[in-house]
């Protein structure tokens, strides 16, 4: 049996879709079987027919065809772009930019390949029964190759950025309290020192030499304190510093992932053929714009 290269379903899906196809497609041979009955019906009822009465009925056969056959293929056009809509906004939900490429529906291996799937699913022997009528909702799809790398690349580093600036609020934190702690203690010192200058003429010498060894015992207590503080304050301001420093690195690699994944969508043909298609339209549009502009009456 002739296969698409699809899951099961996936197949199943393109298998509903060629049903649906067919149903439409039997209805309009029908109808257009029917103008050819109603014609003989009606108009072959004598039997010789001049030149222009034989022109008048091609003529009148060749317009109600034609009707048929137009209104057949813009409804056909018309109920594939409603297909493209549904597979577009579901990838759009999960953020997923789906790619086509027209080139290939042109393809006439493809479509020998698509007639022999087709053949071997609705021969008589072959036919399938219908599956339920629940219309099921349309699975994720999920984005393979290289942009699939990308993507789970850009998930890491945008992880790892919001763990480093989780980091750098911390090493802020911490920063910040051995200031006010430094602060403080800076404080203390100033106001011990004011209390001993105010208390020399009131103590005795004796009281006075005790308490200069207590000034210089606190005193050489606050300095290593202060010098304890001083290196944990050098040693955050560090890890501040490499934790920005990674921070930036992590932005730039997730702005170079991000660019890369452009750049590969950019060089896709679905891509090109977008653009070239955008550019002739727009060519198109100019043209009848002029072309319109020669026939608006002048004021």
């Amino acid at each position: 049996m002739a296969e698409l290269g699809l899951n099961e379903h996936h197949q199943n899906e393109v298998i509903n879709y060629m049903r649906f196809a067919r149903s439409k497609r039997g209805l309009r041979l029908k109808t257009v079987d029917s103008c050819f009955q109603d014609l003989k019906e009606s108009r072959l009822v004598e039997e010789t027919f001049t030149i222009d009465e034989v022109s008048e009925v091609l003529n009148g056969l060749q317009a109600v065809v034609h009707s048929e056959v137009e209104s057949e293929l813009i409804n056909t056009a018309y109920t594939n772009v409603l297909l493209l809509r549904q597979l577009f906004s579901q990838a759009e939900k999960w953020y997923l930019k789906l790619q086509t490429d027209i080139s290939e529906l042109e393809n006439r291996e493809l479509l020998e390949q698509v007639a022999e799937f087709e053949k071997a699913e609705f021969t008589s022997s072959n036919k399938k029964p219908i599956i339920d009528n629940i219309k099921p909702k349309l699975a994720p799809l999920n984005e393979g190759g290289t942009a699939e790398l990308l993507n789970k690349e850009i998930l890491r580093l945008q992880e790892e950025n919001e763990k480093l600036k989780s980091r750098l609020k911390t090493i802020e934190t911490q920063a910040t309290n051995a200031l006010d702690e430094k602060s403080k203690l800076e404080r203390a010192l100033q106001d011990l020192q004011l209390d001993q200058g105010n208390q020399k003429d009131f103590v005795k010498a004796q009281d006075l030499s005790d308490l200069e060894n207590t000034v210089a015992a606190l005193k050489s207590e606050f300095q290593k304190t202060l010098n304890n503080q001083t290196e944990n304050q050098k040693s955050l301001e560090e890890n501040l510093a490499m934790a920005k420093h990674d921070l930036l690195r992590v932005q730039e690699q997730l702005s170079m992932a991000e660019k890369e994944l452009e750049k590969k969508f950019q060089q896709t043909a679905a891509y090109r053929n977008m653009k070239e298609m955008l550019t002739k339209k727009n060519d198109q549009i100019k043209d009848l714009r002029k072309r319109l502009a020669k026939y608006e009456p002048e004021d």
